[in-house]
């Protein structure tokens, strides 16, 4: 198969969508694989090493996606790359559709295949695509949301792990998975007084086994967390339905109740956000503030430290990309449950759930 991975054009976006070491792996299994020029140097992923491991070097976006039959991306395609993508071309990428009609109707006018590293689900419900992104951005969410605490970057001016003899800053974590987990944790080792919600007493009751003592569990109601709010500092929202729109759990009357210059970081952004008052910003321009509530709602936290991110990101999608190339990714979703579920539109049809009910589409089974 002729495999493209072009370079990501997405504001401030330097992750790229397949290191030299799988490049390595998809030639070795006899795959064609052209990598558009400098796509990898924002990871530290020179074009020479692309070069050693076999890949061919081409010096344009549309010469990539022209000559491949199935691109390997990191972020959606956007509104530049829609006309590049072409009639059953295969594109392995996060897409987050329930979230973006217009890219929804471009995939769908495209007669593309979308399959979706946030949808590709195992039988055991884990999210294996999402999983190192997620662990990167619940971290990456507790450090920026620290940043912002400041007084000079629009903040209330407190340090989050606080000082002896001065109390540490409260943060509140908003879901209690791979997200909410990783940004519990990295709250904690900084020294932050740490809760975390979710409407599942038995992963609650994992949690507040596994974490550490200075983080406390909270069943999440609408009640609960407004009561939260009060003496909250940081808030991530980090809560998922796989491939549907995010619940909104913070409304803007709630900002009432926080004190000025606390910071809503909502991770979930991709996903429509946790809170109403979001809109999706970039690294470029990170915050805006709303009733005096600073709000970071970057859609692409990871691209900030792409280096690890790209090497994260490679690790868990080299497998299911080479039963793609070896396979097609028709065989390849038959003979996979938790790939099949990775499928989102198929040729101009919608055929995962979560996207067909947020734009009011037809559902339509895919015949493998």
């Amino acid at each position: 198969m002729r495999i493209g991975i072009p370079k990501e054009i997405k504001d401030n976006e330097n992750r790229v969508g397949m290191t030299p070491a799988g490049v390595a792996e998809l030639v070795r299994h006899g795959h064609e694989v052209f990598v558009q020029h400098t796509a990898g140097e924002g990871s530290a992923f020179p074009d020479s090493d692309y070069e050693k491991v076999g890949a061919k070097i081409l010096p344009t976006i549309e010469d990539v996606y022209a000559q491949s039959d199935m691109i390997i991306k990191v972020k959606e395609p956007i509104e530049p790359e829609y006309p590049l993508v072409k009639k059953g071309q295969l594109l392995f990428t996060y897409f987050h559709f329930a979230s973006d009609r217009p890219l929804t109707d471009a995939m769908l006018k495209s007669g593309a295949v979308c399959l979706a590293y946030e949808t590709v689900q195992t039988p055991d419900h884990r999210l294996p695509l999402l999983i190192p992104m997620s662990e990167v951005a619940g971290r990456m969410g507790v450090m920026e949301g620290a940043y912002y605490l400041q007084k000079t970057k629009g903040g209330k001016g407190k340090l989050i792990s606080g000082v002896p003899g001065v109390k540490p800053a409260k943060v509140l974590v908003l879901g209690g998975g791979t997200v909410g987990e990783a940004a519990a944790r990295m709250a904690a080792g900084m020294g932050a007084d740490v809760y975390i919600a979710d409407i599942s007493l038995p992963r609650l009751r994992q949690l507040g086994i596994e974490l550490p003592a200075n983080v406390h569990t909270l069943y999440s109601t609408e009640h609960n967390i407004r009561e939260e709010l009060r003496d909250t500092d940081i808030v991530i929202g980090s809560v998922l339905i796989p491939g549907a729109k995010t619940p909104h759990l913070i409304n803007r009357d709630m900002l009432k109740v926080m004190q000025k210059g606390s910071v809503l970081v909502d991770v979930a952004i991709d996903q429509g956000g946790c809170f109403e008052t979001s809109h999706p910003t970039t690294h470029t321009d990170p915050v805006y503030e709303v009733d005096g509530i600073v709000h970071y709602a970057v859609a692409n936290i990871p691209g900030a430290v792409p280096y690890t991110s790209t090497m994260a990101l490679t690790n868990a999608t080299l497998r299911y990309a080479l039963a793609l190339a070896d396979k097609g990714w028709r065989q390849a979703c038959k003979d996979d449950e938790a790939l099949r579920k990775g499928l989102n539109i198929v040729e101009g049809k919608v055929t995962f759930k979560g996207v067909a009910d947020a734009w009011g589409l037809p559902l339509n089974e895919i015949d493998l």
